[in-house]
């Protein structure tokens, strides 16, 4: 397996060897370039995604524009979690924004394993409460934080190399706010 899903793993829960090896088994290693989609709006999700290396993002389409609603990099999850848990169709894209390796499982193999490891039923209801947490906390933000606030709060809260690697326009997007705002905001703080 892959030492950082592993590790990722194994700090939401134990497991046999036995059971790492069964676990491995059930994940699919891809590559994707940069503006490659993992997943697509319109379509049922069917796989959550482990980001070995690369940066993507989660956005849907609000009149046009397009809306970032989650952003994951190196050695984290990513995935459309409505339409994956409800299997049904789903209204958001998952893009890569660099070149990425991807670790991925099925909704299917994600079944297999909570019937045959009990303790695998945590790392779903942890991915489920780490994404819940997510976006309850985005969603207060967009709407009762000024946007300079939000901006700030995202420089201190937000991983360095999302802040690095992330382009701005994307960035803009998930603080709910326009390019232009965001580059004013930037100036006047610098």
């Amino acid at each position: 397996m892959n030492s950082s899903l592993q590790k990722q793993i194994l700090s939401i829960a134990s497991f046999s060897e036995n059971e790492i090896e069964k676990i491995d088994s059930c994940f699919e290693y891809e590559k994707f370039n940069a503006k490659e989609f993992l997943s697509e709006m319109g379509k049922i999700s069917n796989k959550i995604f482990f980001i070995v290396k690369g940066l993507a993002r989660v956005y849907y389409l609000k009149d046009g524009k397009e809306i970032t609603t989650y952003l994951s990099y190196d050695e984290g999850f990513i995935a459309s979690y409505s339409s994956f848990i409800n299997q049904s169709v789903s209204f958001e894209n998952i893009q890569c924004i660099e070149d990425c390796e991807i670790l991925s499982i099925s909704f299917e193999k994600m079944q297999y394993l909570y019937s045959e490891i009990p303790n695998w039923e945590r790392i779903g209801r942890i991915l489920a409460e780490q994404n819940y947490l997510c976006m309850a906390d985005r969603v207060l933000k967009l709407q009762m934080i000024p946007a300079k606030e939000k901006y700030l709060t995202f420089l201190e809260s937000a991983p360095a190399k999302i802040i690095q690697r992330t382009p701005l326009i994307y960035i803009a997007s998930f603080l709910g706010i326009t390019p232009e705002s965001l580059s004013r905001i930037r100036q006047s703080i610098s």
